[in-house]
């Protein structure tokens, strides 16, 4: 675990071995590498600090925001992926037509949360998550930037129909968002952070939502707007989304993305190839090898993230999404097994 050999990936300095993050849920496994039992509230808390230690971390995947005190979102439900988990089956969505949808004030509806309290809490966050992972890079970063916040407030099935139905009044909506987030930017600035994350699922595993000239009109702008003063505040940014957002990439980039965070279905060797020598990138082995394929298949798909990734100052090694339960626990040991073998450079 190195914070030094995370901090010289970020800022494009290569290090000795290909740095690593994780995003492991998987019960059995975090008994057996930690002793905690994730069941278990009083040892829940101290899974991923342990765990971080155990795997060698170099980064720490980590978002923040304010909290909504008030106003309407979706009750949308969500998959299992744990255990532990239960399906909420009370689907619900507070508006009932588009006109509801485009006649809606992000800011007046939520507010704009108080920047001195804000900043205190980012300022927290920061300074106990740095102490909990002493030996990782700790970074700042929001999870409903302004698609996902679209997701959260409306659901897909209002969201797709009345982004296209007047995209001129649907703007007006997300500058509403775009306004929510440029507060915590501004927040994460003077709290201090060093790595900020954008997150926002713009993509499905099939690709985009919407066609690329929607995202170029109204989204991309708007991420540039919120990045620029990061940037200018010595800030490193790094996208990350869900879904399969490769005939993105470059406009991303040119929105001022320092790197990018992503899954299986997303190109590593294709973001390599033409960035891997300017921007950090992480991922991508993916998830369904580990659940379904032999010890063989698991080593050629490291092979293959190392293969992309060796040569990139920038590399972190993840796999794409997470490693849930349900994965059988020789091939996640086999995984890890494996890519400390591999990552040596």
């Amino acid at each position: 675990m190195s914070r030094e050999r995370g901090w010289q990936a970020i800022n494009l300095r290569m290090p000795d071995r290909i740095p690593r993050t994780e995003y492991v849920s998987h019960d059995e496994f975090i008994r057996k590498v930690t002793g905690l039992d994730t069941t278990v509230p009083e040892q829940a808390g101290r899974v991923g600090p342990v765990l971080a230690k155990v795997l060698d971390y170099d980064f720490i995947w980590s978002i923040d925001e304010a909290p909504l005190t008030k106003g309407r979102t979706t009750n949308m439900g969500h998959a299992v992926w744990s255990n532990v988990d239960r399906m909420n089956t009370n689907v619900a969505c507070p508006f009932t037509d588009e006109e509801e949808v485009l006649a809606f004030d992000p800011v007046e509806e939520y507010g704009i949360p108080d920047p001195v309290e804000t900043v205190e809490r980012f300022r927290e966050n920061l300074e106990g998550g740095s102490a909990a992972y002493p030996g990782a890079v700790f970074p700042g970063g929001r999870y409903h930037t302004l698609f996902s916040a679209c997701i959260r407030t409306f659901g897909w099935d209002m969201f797709l129909s009345a982004a296209v139905s007047d995209p001129a009044r649907f703007d007006r909506v997300l500058e509403g968002f775009f306004r929510l987030t440029m507060a915590e930017v501004e927040a994460w600035i003077r709290a201090g952070a060093k790595v900020y994350l954008p997150h926002d699922d713009i993509c499905w595993s099939s690709g985009p939502a919407f066609h690329p000239d929607w995202y170029r009109r109204f989204i991309f702008p708007r991420y540039r707007k919120l990045w620029a003063p990061l940037r200018e505040a010595g800030i490193k940014v790094i996208f990350c989304s869900d879904g399969t957002f490769t005939p993105l990439v470059s406009d991303i980039a040119g929105a001022g993305a320092d790197g990018f965070i992503f899954e299986s279905t997303t190109s590593l060797e294709q973001i390599a190839a033409r960035y891997g020598k300017t921007k950090v990138i992480v991922g991508n082995a993916d998830c369904r090898i580990l659940m379904s394929g032999t010890k063989d298949d698991i080593r050629r798909e490291v092979e293959r993230c190392v293969r992309a990734g060796r040569d990139c100052p920038g590399y972190f090694l993840a796999v794409g999404n997470h490693i849930p339960n349900g994965i059988p626990l020789a091939n996640v040991e086999a995984y890890f097994e494996i890519s400390s073998e591999l990552c040596r450079r």
